[in-house]
């Protein structure tokens, strides 16, 4: 039997905007990854000495960091309840082997962009995700699935306070000493060494972020915020509160000014108490911080969903809204261009621009890139297209055959 990807005619464009907007919120926050080593500043000291590009820094955190991956890990949970429940009705004895073929070559995707191009990828995460959502979660009720949103939002509590217990000074000492051996090494592959250098490193961080303990667990503590958006995505996908959203209006408009609030106080909380306490190593101060970092991440997440959510309900909005929906049409295509577009400009083997642009210059560049490049791009594309060329890819190596 033949199985053709679902029909572009059943996109919700409410969706493709938010995706579009994820894409380029999660460039703003890598650019500091793609132009410096991930070690960086492990001494906690700063890696910008420039006043502007430290407050540019702190606006970043406090606006971004976190706020969108987490944004599509939301949309990876609507998804997997809208297609599917697709799929079930399509197919029924075929749907679970289905999406977990689309998952796997979803991982090979991720485990390649990882290695061979970027560790700070995250297509593997949320294949990771989607296999525990299939196999264990897919059947837990809306209350379980709610206790578990709750328990992920409790773990980064309890994961500080185990910290301050267990990570002792000498811990600490060797954890900056493995960083900043890092640092070198990743200054000299990215920085100055050619395409194969880059590709040996990637190796190395990737095999020390899962292989090292206490770096596995700070990875663990990632996939468990992550799980905790995509479960409320899952819960929103359920309940259809995306095709309900005019009747949902009024709740939209108040539960957005709360999370506003909220967002805002704790990200000022957490990037003034991160500030002052630069050191390197657990602190009772740095748990209530990292409390707020969370709070301060769901919520602005949130925020900014309901915004647009709001705004897309408009035509005129929609109008200007468009490109960003071009854009979140080709998720997976743009979500890699944009790694292909930022290593180019920064490593050795390429511009060479490592090390020399800053938070604020990198702010600017990240917005040209999006909007002067991948925007009018997937313009172009989807004239001549119905989908991005790696959802095409992805589409046709999941269902096989050619996609309709």
């Amino acid at each position: 039997m033949t199985h053709d990807p679902l029909p572009l005619s059943e996109r919700l464009p409410v969706l493709d905007i938010l995706r579009g907007f994820a894409l380029l919120g999660i460039l703003i926050m890598n650019m500091p990854a793609f132009n410096s080593s991930m070690f960086a500043e492990a001494d906690g000291s700063h890696l910008w000495t420039s006043l502007v590009d430290q407050r540019a820094e702190q606006l970043r955190d406090m606006l971004f960091s976190g706020k969108f991956n987490s944004m599509f890990s939301l949309l990876f949970g609507i998804g997997f309840t809208i297609q599917f429940a697709r799929m079930e009705q399509r197919d029924p004895a075929h749907a679970t082997r289905l999406y977990l073929r689309r998952l796997l070559v979803l991982a090979v995707f991720g485990i390649v962009h990882a290695v061979v191009f970027w560790t700070g990828d995250v297509l593997h995460v949320y294949a990771l995700l989607g296999l525990v959502l299939v196999l264990g979660l897919r059947r837990v009720s809306d209350r379980g699935i709610v206790a578990l949103i709750v328990a992920c939002l409790i773990y980064p509590a309890l994961s500080g306070v185990l910290r301050v217990m267990v990570i002792t000074k000498d811990i600490v000492a060797e954890r900056v000493r493995v960083a900043q051996a890092f640092e070198i090494s990743n200054n000299a592959a990215y920085g100055h060494g050619g395409f194969a250098d880059s590709v040996f490193e990637n190796a190395r961080v990737m095999a020390y972020f899962y292989g090292d303990p206490i770096s596995l667990w700070n990875t663990f503590g990632w996939y468990v915020m992550m799980g905790m958006t995509l479960l409320i995505g899952v819960l929103a996908g359920r309940r259809r509160w995306v095709q309900r959203i005019p009747e949902l209006l009024p709740q939209i408009r108040r539960l957005g000014w709360w999370a506003l609030a909220i967002g805002l106080v704790c990200g000022a909380a957490f990037t003034l108490i991160f500030e002052i306490n630069r050191a390197p190593g657990p602190s009772p101060i740095k748990v209530l911080g990292s409390v707020c970092f969370n709070l301060s991440r769901l919520s602005m997440m949130i925020c900014y969903v309901l915004v647009i959510v709001q705004l897309a309900q408009h035509a005129t909005w929609q109008r200007w809204l468009a490109p960003l929906a071009a854009a979140g049409r080709m998720p997976l295509t743009n979500y890699l261009l944009e790694t292909a577009i930022c290593i180019t400009l920064f490593n050795g083997w390429g511009f060479g621009l490592w090390m020399k642009v800053g938070p604020a210059l990198g702010l600017l560049l990240s917005f040209a890139i999006f909007f002067v490049v991948l925007v009018p791009w997937s313009l172009w594309w989807l004239k001549r297209h119905e989908r991005g060329p790696l959802e095409a890819l992805w589409a046709r190596a999941t269902y096989g055959g050619r996609p309709a």
